[in-house]
């Protein structure tokens, strides 16, 4: 996995909720996301800058992210991002702090491979899936799921269940399905004209 450098600062949580609205809204007018930081002894809230943020968010990859908060350095994934629904600004992350030896929890984005004997029989080849979730080590955890079609056939589907990466654990339903190569019309009439 990627890792990505992000600097942050703490914050203070003012006592009164009228209080705390007027903080963060200061926060965003200096160009500073909210954010708060889960898993380790304590919850830790803190500031992120705007420019960092967005080239970490909009990707389809996956980094850990090497956190630096007021000079002290962790580790750290994201877990949620809220937006603004009109604009799309982001208005608040929740960061998930990780550990070497406590397996994490993320979601993996999976990725096909090869020519699918279905396709070349006129279906058309779906991912249903983009993304996996796992259960893992973060040093374990692959930048993508790699998952080879070549001997899928025409109607045929390929689970999670009969998916296994080396060190992972796979957390989503077994019979959900990951891909399939669906029949389309002229794979149809082509089946009809040999019978």
């Amino acid at each position: 996995m990627k890792t990505f450098q992000l600097e942050a600062k703490g914050r203070e949580i003012p006592a009164t909720s009228a209080d705390r609205k007027r903080a963060i809204k200061a926060l965003r007018k200096e160009k500073e996301i909210p954010a708060v930081l889960y898993g380790g002894e304590e919850v830790k809230h803190i500031s992120l800058a705007q420019e960092g943020v967005r080239s970490l968010i909009y990707t389809p990859e996956i980094f850990v992210i090497d956190l630096s908060i007021d000079g002290k350095n962790t580790k750290a994934i994201i877990k949620d991002v809220q937006f603004q629904p009109v604009t799309d600004e982001i208005m608040h992350i929740d960061l998930l702090e990780v550990f070497e030896n406590k397996p994490m929890v993320i979601e993996v984005p999976v990725v096909l491979e090869g020519y699918a004997e279905g396709v070349k029989s006129g279906g058309k080849l779906t991912l249903r899936m983009r993304k996996l979730k796992v259960k893992a080590l973060y040093t374990n955890v692959p930048e993508r799921l790699t998952i080879n079609v070549e001997n899928l056939g025409l109607g045929k589907t390929i689970q999670v269940g009969s998916l296994s990466f080396d060190n992972l654990e796979l957390l989503n339903a077994k019979n959900a399905v990951v891909c399939a190569v669906q029949l389309t019309r002229a794979a149809r009439g082509a089946m009809a004209k040999k019978a």
